[in-house]
């Protein structure tokens, strides 16, 4: 199976959401993998042999999942979690990567996922560590730069269309990616709990692979991602770049 994903911290990222499915989920299981972006994830579950039904509130990053997608066990829609509820299909587990994030009330989805899930399913999410050397040393300081919309800002926009940069990533082609919930730990119990769910499962991803002037080394030599990921694994959980993480219903 051909892995779409170049960094490590996502091919990491990918397989702790492959092995966590197979180790609750019995073959064949029914995957719904909610905010599924460009459908990178819903296709490699497809390929490990889930029947995956991916949904987004992007058309754009809808059509373009459709288009890469060939796989008869995986399917996308543009529809709102809110409208699954109304079906009343439960799922064995929910998908929830890199979403909670860009939303201002993820609570509200959380209530949703919840109704959709069996109560003997999995939700799996994942979510940048808030306070990690990523979020606090370059999104953070570019959210507020980006406020401001002053001639620095303005300055960097040139130079990153100089170098190609697009606004999107390998995951999503959505229009807005901002980053408006910044998780520790901690909260994301504390968030976890509020909804009626208890995370059974904590993973890491990296450390500073993906934080500037490193980043400039290790997109060109992975060796050097392989051994920012070890590290990770031996630090604290403020020091991750990402959380992974299992979640069950709490009744």
């Amino acid at each position: 199976m051909q892995m779409e994903y170049n960094r490590i911290a996502d091919i990491k990222r990918l397989q702790f959401i492959v092995d966590s499915l197979k180790k609750h989920l019995p073959a064949g299981s029914v995957v719904l993998d909610v905010g599924c972006g460009n459908g990178i994830i819903a296709r490699h579950l497809g390929g490990e042999g889930f029947n995956v039904y991916g949904i987004d509130i992007s058309p754009k990053a809808i059509e373009k999942a459709r288009a890469l997608t060939d796989l008869p066990n995986v399917s996308f829609d543009v529809i709102s979690a809110e409208q699954l509820v109304a079906d009343g299909r439960k799922y064995h587990a929910i998908i929830c990567s890199e979403v909670l994030e860009h939303l201002n009330q993820p609570e509200k989805l959380l209530n949703v996922l919840y109704q959709s899930l069996a109560d003997d399913g999995v939700l799996i999410v994942t979510v940048p560590n808030g306070m990690g050397p990523r979020e606090v040393l370059i999104t953070k300081p570019v959210i507020a730069l980006q406020k401001k919309d002053n001639w620095l800002w303005r300055f960097i926009l040139k130079i990153k269309s100089m170098l190609g940069y697009k606004g999107t990533t390998v995951q999503s082609d959505a229009d807005d990616l901002t980053h408006v919930q910044f998780f520790s730990k901690h909260s994301l119990e504390n968030l976890a709990r509020r909804t009626q769910f208890k995370i059974i499962s904590f993973g890491k991803t990296n450390f500073i692979d993906d934080v500037f002037p490193f980043s400039f080394f290790t997109k060109k030599i992975k060796i050097l991602q392989k051994w920012d990921g070890a590290i990770a694994e031996v630090l604290p959980y403020q020091l991750t770049g990402s959380f992974v993480t299992v979640w069950e219903k709490n009744p």
